[in-house]
């Protein structure tokens, strides 16, 4: 089928698997909150919202946040904003104390503006709102002693829609690739900002609007040309349909990682040897192998280049769904010598030499992650002299710890990955290469 089929596989693989579960919590959700505040009895369907990427249909296999809003009557926005102090906080209580009568068992909390249920595969998170005259909603932060504040998730919902039909899918198409290439790099990069960036692109690459598979290679190679060239410093876009401001991840960091894949693929064609291994480094194993279709085995022994294939992919252990940041950095010593950091090694362009030591640990984590969790690390070992010594190493292992030792010894491009897996979902990681010249290196 050649690389049209292989990108049609690649969208095929991203359709999510649990949005029927999904609906069916939704339902209800929705069903206890209706006959609690509206008296409606059955009712799984009236007053509720799914938003979010669920709601406007760009979410992706592995998703692990649904995102929903109910619409309470405005009788309770009137008794809670007549509280002297905080009566956002007692609201979200009040939807959350309804709720864990329905779910005894499910770790349930209401804080900062979200009723949180924590179910076992993914998190609902639920929005009590208000809805205004302009179809906007009302919504409670209890952040700096309790507000009020407002969001207008209907339009972007309708927009995302309607410019899907309008290009034959690929508005969504694209968007789900773009979180693909985000789970695969380990970066934050909102769901929002980016349907609203696909919407941009789109609306600014008209010839991409109504492409076949086809035409796919070519027109990646102009989405990351386009994302690269956006302004890191930018604070936030208006939103698709409802023209919200919608922030800037990470300090742009998807810039930087846009221009990255630019330049992997930039001068590939169709018919380069490395076409999908390219492709499969940037958007991940979902994207096929080329011209196989046999399924990965862990320590399949390469018969005709005499080394066993050890590498495992975080994406086959857990399910992928990159919420936060996550940096690692390394130091490296040697006797006699001033010890330095790799990042400022690899900024510099250096290599480096064997008979190093060499300590990788997570330099800074993002405070945003709640609860306990765990942290996996890989260590790879790549190049001709891995294979001929039959140690590529790559197999994923819980430490639990945030620091891990090894050494060079001999010459190649390597790497080291660390995941942090929380409800089994791995949900931050990052990645720093490690170029080792001259004759030797493997870490271990």
């Amino acid at each position: 089928m050649g690389l049209k089929g292989d990108f049609q596989t690649f969208i095929n693989n991203l359709e999510p698997t649990n949005i029927t579960d999904m609906e069916t919590k939704v339902g209800e959700i929705a069903k206890k909150l209706n006959n609690y505040y509206y008296n409606l009895t059955g009712d799984t369907t009236s007053h509720m919202y799914i938003v979010g990427s669920v709601g406007r249909t760009t979410s992706i296999k592995g998703v692990s946040d649904l995102d929903i809003l109910f619409d309470l009557p405005n009788e309770v926005y009137k008794k809670y904003d007549a509280y002297e102090s905080n009566g956002q906080s007692a609201l979200l209580q009040e939807v959350k104390n309804v709720l864990k009568v329905r779910y005894p068992n499910t770790d349930i909390s209401g804080d900062g503006q979200v009723v949180v249920i924590n179910f076992s595969n993914y998190t609902v998170e639920l929005v009590p709102g208000f809805k205004q005259s302009d179809d906007r909603f009302k919504y409670p932060d209890t952040n700096k002693g309790g507000k009020w504040k407002y969001t207008d998730p209907l339009p972007e919902i309708e927009e995302s829609k309607s410019t899907t039909d309008d290009t034959d899918g690929n508005f969504r198409y694209i968007a789900n690739m773009l979180r693909a290439w985000k789970n695969k790099q380990g970066f934050k990069f909102g769901g929002l900002l980016i349907d609203t960036l696909t919407y941009n692109f789109l609306n600014s690459k008209t010839e991409y609007r109504n492409i076949g598979f086809d035409n796919y290679l070519e027109m990646t190679k102009e989405l990351f040309k386009y994302l690269k060239g956006l302004n890191k410093e930018q604070s936030y876009w208006y939103a698709l349909g409802s023209n919200q401001q919608v922030y800037n991840c990470d300090n742009g960091k998807f810039i930087t990682k846009a221009k990255k894949a630019y330049e992997k693929i930039e001068n590939l064609t169709e018919e380069s040897s490395n076409i999908n291994k390219e492709l499969r480094k940037i958007f991940g194993s979902k994207f096929p192998k080329k011209s196989t279709t046999e399924a990965r085995s862990l320590y399949s022994y390469n018969m005709d280049k005499h080394y066993y294939d050890t590498e495992q992919f975080i994406e086959d252990m857990f399910q992928v769904d990159i919420k936060y940041s996550l940096n690692i950095d390394c130091k490296v010593t040697q006797n006699g010598f001033m010890p330095r950091l790799l990042s400022f090694i690899l900024e510099n362009c250096m290599y480096l030499q064997p008979k190093k030591s060499l300590e990788f640990f997570i330099s800074d984590i993002d405070n945003q992650i709640k609860g306990k969790y765990d942290i996996y690390w890989k260590v790879k070992n790549e190049g001709q002299v891995a294979k001929d010594r039959n140690c590529i190493r790559g197999q994923i292992k819980k430490h639990n710890t945030t620091k891990i030792s090894e050494a060079t010894d001999f010459k190649g491009e390597h790497y080291v990955e660390c995941y942090i897996v929380q409800n089994d979902i791995c949900v931050a990681m990052d990645r720093i290469d490690v170029p080792i010249s001259n004759y030797q290196y493997i870490m271990g």
